[in-house]
């Protein structure tokens, strides 16, 4: 999205002071990390492949199984932008954020380890695909109540589902939460922020109440 305006500019942040640091390696918790994915990895069912896959490219449509049939690019062109504007704003977030820490991936601490996603180029610490899914559980919680509970329980399962892939710890995760709430607390200062929530969530309840007639 070439010359979009950030709701947040991650350049302003201090990741450092926002976020704490990583396990250091060597340590009980950053051995505890590593036996998490091992195990992960250990009991992985094909199931749980296919959700890693499915979450490894994750699309906030994707959350049709929660919501409703009717949950479409296509019938909420007003929320797919919005959300298109925030998916910007993560990934500069996720940049400017790995930048501080550069944690090593599973797999260059234990080369064992067999990801069944594709591994990422970019350093581990904070996971930019738990950002994304808890931004997104949020945002979805707080325009769609009546399915709060498995939106969010959706957003905890496809951070996990990195885990499983096996190309972050679980702090990775945690460490991604926080800068979840980091983002959504500094974005709500923003006036364009607030009417693209709000205009987002009219559209929704909208088509909701249109297909349950």
């Amino acid at each position: 999205m070439p010359g979009v305006m950030h709701f947040v500019p991650a350049g302003a942040l201090d990741f450092r002071a926002l976020l704490p640091e990583p396990p250091p390696v060597g340590t009980l918790a950053a051995e505890a990390d590593l036996t998490a994915v091992r195990q992960a990895q250990a009991w992985r069912t094909p199931e749980q492949v296919a959700w890693a896959k499915l979450v490894e490219r994750d699309n906030v449509f994707n959350y049709v199984g929660v919501i409703g049939p009717w949950f479409t690019s296509e019938r909420l062109p007003r929320l797919a932008e919005f959300f298109a504007r925030v998916g910007e704003d993560m990934k500069a977030m996720d940049r400017a954020a790995k930048l501080p820490f550069l944690r090593a991936r599973p797999t260059t601490v234990d080369p064992s380890l067999q990801p069944c996603v594709a591994l990422p180029t970019s350093t581990s610490y904070p996971s930019g695909s738990a950002m994304q899914a808890w931004v997104w559980g949020a945002l979805l919680a707080d325009m769609f109540p009546f399915r709060r509970k498995e939106i969010l329980e959706r957003a905890e399962r496809a951070a996990w589902g990195r885990v499983i892939g096996g190309v972050h710890f679980p702090s990775d995760l945690v460490g991604g939460k926080r800068l979840a709430m980091v983002y959504l607390a500094e974005a709500w200062k923003s006036s364009g922020f607030q009417v693209g929530v709000e205009a987002s969530r009219a559209e929704l309840m909208r088509v909701a109440l249109e297909n349950v007639r």
